[in-house]
Formats: C-alpha cells, sequence, structure tokens
C-alpha cells in the first residue's frame, strides 16, 4: 500500500506564508513526478505545480513567483512554500505523486486526502 500524507495547511492572513508538505510512505520503488493541486469551492481542481525527479518545475501563471515547490528524493516528500497568499488561494490543496511500485515497476498516480488553506482579506 501507498499513502500520501499532507500537512501544513491553515488560515492565514492576505500577504502571508504557508509551507505543505506531502510525505509518501509505503511500498515504493521510485517517485516520478510530484506535485500539488487544488480546488476552490464551485470550481474544477486545478494544477498548481510539479516537479519531476529530474529536471525543471511548472508552476500554475497564477502562482507564478509567489510559490516554491520543491522535494526531498531520501524523504519522499514534496513541499509547497507559498508567500504572498491571495484570497483567491483559498482552496483545499491536494499532493499527487507518479509512484512506481517494487513489485510491478510500472508508474501509478496517488492523491492525498487534501489540507484547507484559507486566506482572508
Amino acid at each position: 500500500q501507498v499513502q500520501l500524507v499532507e500537512s501544513g495547511g491553515g488560515l492565514v492572513q492576505a500577504g502571508g506564508s504557508l509551507r505543505l508538505s506531502c510525505a509518501a510512505s509505503g511500498s515504493i520503488f521510485n517517485i516520478n513526478a510530484m506535485g500539488w493541486y487544488r480546488q476552490a469551492p464551485g470550481k474544477q481542481r486545478e494544477l498548481v505545480a510539479t516537479i519531476p525527479r529530474l529536471g525543471n518545475t511548472y508552476y500554475a501563471d497564477s502562482v507564478k513567483g509567489r510559490f516554491t515547490i520543491s522535494r526531498d528524493n531520501a524523504k519522499n516528500t514534496v513541499y509547497l512554500q507559498m508567500n504572498s497568499l491571495k484570497p483567491e488561494d483559498t482552496a483545499v490543496y491536494y499532493c499527487n505523486a507518479h509512484i512506481v511500485r517494487p513489485i510491478t515497476r510500472v508508474s501509478q498516480d496517488y492523491w492525498g486526502q487534501g489540507t484547507q488553506v484559507t486566506v482572508s482579506s
């Protein structure tokens, strides 16, 4: 079994910062791309940022220059540093990882349970 556990969400005032963490655990051979998505009330889930195991990161235009994604491969953990937060960043943030299992050696998509981020004006 594989599990993604997120932490770090909460309530913050506009202009503030939060750091999200997502740790993968279980039967893992390798982790390819990891990323963060978010879903605001009444809206579709959208991509926020992704980071491959090696290579360049990707950011949605709405968060460029404010959010930074990083990962620690030794800890199977991905982070999202969120600065200069705006009320429109309010959403449930979900961690995503493409994980290769030891036996199958096939990459599968896994999701965290979500963590609420609320930015007050």
